[in-house]
Order: C-alpha cells, then sequence, then structure tokens
C-alpha cells in the first residue's frame, strides 16, 4: 500500500486542468500519465533572454525583450511574409515577421500604435532589423519579465511549450512537502534544496545543484532497493550444495579452463556451499566461455543431488544452449531436457514427469520452466542468460520455485562499466571473465566507406560460393521504427535480387514462429545470408558465419558494434567484420568506429564508450528500454552513484534501516520512484 501523503503525486493526467482525450495520446508518448511524471519532466535547455530599453542596447542574434508600438501593417505579394513595421522608445525602427498562417493573426495581436511587450530573436535583414516569429507577445510587461529564463521541454506532435508549461506549472503547486531522506551532513556539503524546491528550481533555470539532487534521490531508492534485496537474499535459507568433482572430471572441453574461467568456478563454488542462496553475475564478453563456467555451477548442483535450470530469452537461444551442453556434458551421465512454449502433449508430459521425479538433472528453456504446472524435484540452482532482459522482479519470481531459494547465477554478454554493474546489479555479486579461451582468432575489422558498397556486395558473393554464411545488419532509425523496417525490407529485397533464395530477414516486428524459422533455416546453413536490424546481437551461434556487415556503422553505440561483431569469430575459421560508414561522421563516430578496429577488448570498449558519452547503449536502454533511470543522466550516474550507494549502506547499517525517522523518509523514496518491490521484501522479510 502506498502511504497516503504520495497520493497526489499519482493521480492520473486527466485530472489536470486542459488534459481531456485530445491530449491523453501526445501525452503518454512521452510518458506523461500521472501528475509526478509531469513534475519529473524537465527541460532540455532554457532560452536566455535580456530586457533592453532600446534597440542601440541589443545586439543582433541576442533574445531580448523589448516594448515596441506597431506602426505599419505590410501584406506581401506571393508567399513573402507579413510584417509589422514597430518602433521602439527611441524611434529604432524593427519588422516583425510572419509567414503562413501566423499572419493571420499578427494583425490582432499587434494593433498599429498600441505598445506591446515582444520577446524573440534579434536579426538583420538588409539594412532592417528584424524578428521572425517572436516567441511572446504581451500587452502588459509582467507577464514577460517572468519569462527571461524560458525552459524549453521535449514534446510530441500535437503539444506546444506552452501547453505542456502550464500542465507542469500544475503539477507542481500539487507537490506535497515531504520529509527529507540525504544524510544531513552530506544535503549541507552538497548545498542541495529540499525535494520540492529541487523539483521547482529544475523547471527554472540552469540549476546544477537541483537537478544533481533530483538525480541523487533516484539513484539512493535504486541502491536502497538493490540492498533490501540483498539483504532479504542473505535471510532466505537456501541449500548448501558440496560437489564432490565426480561429474565435472568426466567433462569433455574443446580446450583446457582460462585462469579467468577457474577463478570464477571457485567463486561460485565457495557461494553455493553457504546456506544463503548465491546471487552472483557472471560477466564475460561475447566468447570468453561463459557456458562452460555455467555448466560447471550446474554440474556442481547435480553432484550435490539437486537440480539445475538455465533460462534463456528466447526459444532459438534456448535450443542453442540445450545442444551445447549436451555436447560438453555427454560423458557425464547427466540427463538434460529442453522445455519451450512450443512442447505439447507427450513430450511435454514426459518432461514435466522427469522434473517431478527427479530424472531429469538439468533443464534448459524459455520462461515455460517456470510456469505453475512446472513442479521440481528439488531446483537448486537457477542460471539465467543475457541478464539485462530480467529485472529485480522476475528475479525474485524465479526464487519461489525451489523447496528453498535457489542459487541464482546470471550471465551476461554485455561487458558493463563498474560505476553502471553498480547501478543495475548492486545486489548482486560480480565475477568476470577478462581472458579468451586459446584458439579463437582476432576478428579482421575494417572501415569500408558507403560508396564501396558494390564491391562489399560483390565481396559478399565470393563469400558464399566458397560455402560460408554472412550477417547483414541494417542500420536503426531510432525515431522512426518503419523506416527501420522498410530499409531492411528493401535491403533484403535488394540482396535477393542477386543471391536467390539464400537471403533471410528477420526483424523485430515479425511474428515470432516466421523470425524463428528464419533464424532456425540460416543455422542449419540453408540460408547463406541473413538480413536483420539488431535483433541478432543476443547469442546466435552459427560458426559458419565468418562475416558481419554492419551498415551505417556509425549510428551504433560501441557496445552495440560489440555486440553484434560477436556473432563471427565463432568457429575456427578467420572471420571478417565490415563497417560501412556514411559520408559524414561526427567526431564521436569517427572515434568509435577507430576504437572498434583497434581493440575486440569489450571491458576496454565499455569504459571508452562511457568516456565517449555513448552511454545509452550501454544501460541496454537502446537494446531493451529498461534503463533503470529517468532522472540521472550518465555523468550524473558516474559523479553520483558512489555517493549514494554508500549512504544507502549507512542508513540500513547505522541508521537502523528503514525505521526511525530518515528510514520513513526512504520508504516515502522508495514508493515515489516505484522501487517498492524494495518495501515488498521487507514487509515479507
Amino acid at each position: 500500500m502506498r502511504p497516503e501523503r504520495l497520493n497526489p503525486l499519482f493521480v492520473a493526467a486527466d485530472s489536470l486542468k486542459g488534459v481531456g482525450p485530445g491530449l491523453a495520446r501526445p501525452l503518454e508518448k512521452l510518458g506523461l500519465t500521472r501528475v509526478k511524471d509531469f513534475a519529473y519532466h524537465l527541460p532540455d535547455r532554457f532560452v536566455e533572454r535580456r530586457a533592453v530599453a532600446n534597440l542601440d542596447e541589443a545586439s543582433v542574434g541576442e533574445n531580448i525583450v523589448i516594448a515596441l508600438t506597431p506602426i505599419e501593417h505590410r501584406s506581401s505579394s506571393g508567399r513573402g511574409p507579413f510584417r509589422v513595421l514597430a518602433q521602439d522608445a527611441i524611434g529604432n525602427v524593427c519588422a516583425i515577421s510572419y509567414f503562413g498562417r501566423a499572419s493571420y493573426s499578427a494583425k490582432k495581436l499587434l494593433p498599429v500604435g498600441e505598445p506591446r511587450w515582444v520577446a524573440g530573436r534579434l536579426e538583420q535583414y538588409g539594412q532592417m532589423l528584424q524578428m521572425v516569429h517572436p516567441d511572446h507577445v504581451e500587452a502588459d510587461s509582467a507577464g514577460l519579465l517572468g519569462q527571461l529564463v524560458e525552459p524549453v521541454y521535449p514534446l510530441s506532435e500535437g503539444l506546444t511549450q506552452g501547453r505542456l508549461g502550464t500542465l507542469i506549472e500544475q503539477a507542481l503547486a500539487a507537490m506535497p512537502e515531504l520529509p527529507e531522506w540525504i544524510e544531513p551532513g552530506l544535503l549541507a556539503k552538497m548545498q542541495w534544496p529540499t525535494w520540492r524546491d529541487a523539483l521547482a528550481l529544475g523547471h527554472r533555470g540552469l540549476h546544477a545543484a537541483a537537478r544533481d539532487r533530483l538525480a541523487y534521490d533516484e539513484l539512493l531508492a535504486n541502491s536502497l532497493a538493490l540492498m533490501l534485496v540483498r539483504q532479504s537474499n542473505r535471510k532466505q535459507s537456501g541449500t548448501p550444495l558440496n560437489g564432490d568433482g565426480s561429474r565435472r572430471a568426466r567433462l569433455n572441453l574443446p580446450f583446457p579452463l582460462t585462469g579467468a574461467q577457474k577463478r570464477a568456478i571457485a567463486e561460485i563454488e565457495g557461494d553455493m556451499a553457504q546456506s544463503a542462496p548465491m546471487l552472483r553475475l557472471l560477466q564475460g564478453d561475447v566468447g570468453s566461455g561463459k557456458t562452460v563456467v555455467a555448466l560447471s555451477a550446474m554440474l556442481i548442483a547435480v553432484e550435490g543431488g539437486a537440480q539445475a535450470a538455465l533460462l534463456a530469452p528466447t526459444e532459438i537461444l534456448a535450443r542453442q544452449h540445450h545442444e551445447t551442453l549436451k555436447r560438453l556434458a555427454a560423458g557425464t551421465g547427466v540427463e538434460i531436457a529442453l522445455l519451450t512454449g512450443r512442447d505439447k502433449g507427450r513430450a511435454r508430459e514426459a518432461i514435466l514427469m522427469g522434473l517431478l521425479d527427479g530424472s531429469i538433472d538439468m533443464v534448459v528453456g524459455t520462461h515455460a520452466i517456470f510456469q505453475d504446472a512446472v513442479t521440481y524435484k528439488n531446483l537448486a540452482l537457477v542460471v539465467i542468460d543475457e541478464q539485462h532482459r530480467f529485472g529485480v522482479g522476475q528475479r525474485l519470481m524465479l526464487a519461489q520455485k525451489g523447496r528453498r531459494t535457489p542459487h541464482c547465477l546470471a550471465m551476461t554478454a554485455t561487458p558493463i562499466p563498474r560505476t553502471l554493474t553498480l547501478a543495475q546489479y548492486g545486489e548482486m555479486d560480480v565475477s568476470k571473465l577478462d581472458e579468451m579461451p586459446p584458439g579463437r582468432q582476432p576478428i579482421d575489422t575494417r572501415v569500408v566507406a558507403v560508396e564501396r558498397q558494390e564491391d562489399v556486395i560483390a565481396a559478399i558473393g565470393r563469400h558464399l560460393e566458397s560455402g560460408q554464411q554472412a550477417y547483414w545488419v541494417c542500420p536503426m532509425v531510432r525515431e522512426q521504427e518503419n523506416e527501420d523496417l522498410a530499409a531492411a525490407e528493401a535491403r533484403h529485397a535488394e540482396l535477393q535480387m542477386r543471391f536467390g533464395d539464400a537471403v533471410v530477414l528477420v526483424h523485430g516486428q515479425l511474428r515470432p514462429e516466421i523470425k524463428d524459422a528464419a533464424m532456425e533455416r540460416f543455422a542449419r546453413g540453408e540460408a547463406k545470408l541473413l538480413v536483420a536490424t539488431t535483433v541478432i546481437e543476443v547469442g546466435v551461434d552459427v560458426p559458419n558465419a565468418t562475416l558481419m556487415v554492419i551498415e551505417q556503422a556509425e549510428r551504433f553505440g560501441l557496445a552495440q558494434l560489440h555486440q553484434l561483431r560477436g556473432r563471427v569469430g565463432r568457429g575456427s575459421g578467420k572471420s571478417t567484420c565490415l563497417l560501412l560508414r556514411g559520408a559524414s561522421l561526427s567526431e564521436t563516430a569517427r572515434q568509435r568506429l577507430a576504437l572498434m578496429r583497434e581493440t575486440q577488448d569489450g571491458f576496454r570498449l565499455a569504459e571508452e564508450d562511457l568516456q565517449l558519452r555513448g552511454g545509452g547503449e550501454l544501460l541496454g536502454t537502446r537494446q531493451s528500454g529498461d534503463t533503470p533511470f529517468r532522472v540521472a543522466s550518465l555523468e550524473q550516474i558516474q559523479k553520483l552513484l558512489p555517493l549514494a550507494h554508500d549512504d544507502a549502506r549507512l542508513l540500513m547499517e547505522r541508521d537502523g534501516g528503514l525505521t526511525g525517522e530518515r528510514g520513513e523518509a526512504a520508504r516515502l523514496l522508495l514508493y515515489l520512484f516505484e522501487r517498492d518491490w524494495g518495501v515488498q521484501l521487507l514487509r515479507g522479510g
């Protein structure tokens, strides 16, 4: 139950004056569905204006507020502007110009002989000073002198700055006073305003302290919630598992374990021997051997007399994992089943029976393995692949499947910089695979200008003739999803004309079964060239695919480029990645492409990406829309997250957790940022 004093924040948007059915759609597009969303919809930038007594005091290019008296209305023939000539206090003349439909209201706005206060940008047109479409025209100075610093908000179609501004003003007026949840010493040191003042100031100008305070609140809520998860996890009773090594000794590995793999397995073994359930993240670059580490953990569970499950985000990945695990574990005598939503009838029944009576030791599958109908004899370890697809909420849900809370090992191939690991996985211990197994050949990465596209297509032809396979990744025009599809479909059609039915297309809008069928054809080698938007970046393993072409590579972040490149180089053959770049490159894009050529170390690329400010991709937002933060920018996360993390720990360890005065305020904070699963845990435990 949400505390009552927060109710005004969560009232629906249509409680604000002026929000009717017509505005609901554009507001929803911006995520503005409740009063609090408006208060937190902070401006992108501010227009700063100077009030001047006359035009002599102003410079061309400056935004000004000035009193002018219209002396003449001039219509132009054809498509020219409608001009109002107006005079300042000392007789200087300025033209106020309106184009198109706006000219109809200009006569009314600026009647001849009546002084008006005008705000806009002063420009020079030939010998004359002019303002084109002024921002504001008022009869009274009071309205405009409040607009010397004016916020500019992110908009969607159907909304104007003025309309949104008035809704935000109403929302801010509805904000209650809340008790302080930030540690008093830190608050004083940072000279931050109170929560309510910070919200108001954030809309009124470049108040860095107010913005930082609002970002800090969000980071503190996140750190606190993750700590509560961790604390709750420590209180759970898991199953201590001690493997005797008998199954692992019979593993059929293609090459010896790297030092990093041995270290990770030892950390996992130590965790699983404890009675508190393991909560560990395994971070490993593409190809660093995470699967072998996961399999070792699963074998420890089986050696300890229990069952293990591996959860994959898609059906194709589940099938792939199942085949890999069966191949590697062939000599160990364990029974490994595959369970997906597709399995029906007798086959499904047999698997369900095997899980219930314990004759199946390991199961691999999609979310189907956690449906209510699936019951285990003794599930003691859950491995989750591609961590960022599963939020903390889902991770908690899995905990209810075993007789006791199962140990949990999450894996991700997205290298995440240290700061952000804390932001997303603050409740987990982290193991890192930072060495590559021997025998992996580096991928030859080249940047090719788009003018040479014809040569690239010819090279693909030669590549396919030699019996190998290739990927062609189309760019993401992020704003216009339909344009993405159009680009991918057009490219597919063009390549199909060249190479016939050997070309398949995969994109996010396809129905899952059609997408899966296309991927299957490619994985089996029937299709030779896979044209795709970025849906292929996670986990597809086709060792015979040794060429990757990424079109308009400058549009992708480093993390994504690295993930895509990792789809090739998975067999023993030499692989190539061609980054097709457009004609005009920003400095950041140039640096990104140079880094891709220079290194294949995902952890280094992740840190560099952070420096290059491409962090949106890192947090997984571009890929899956689930960045944990709405208010905090990347820069603020780097600067403030370590502080928030320490403050959360202080609150939990020294200040009595969520009891006491500050603790009560912190509960409000968790509800405010909807990290209330943190509070639920506290109640439950």
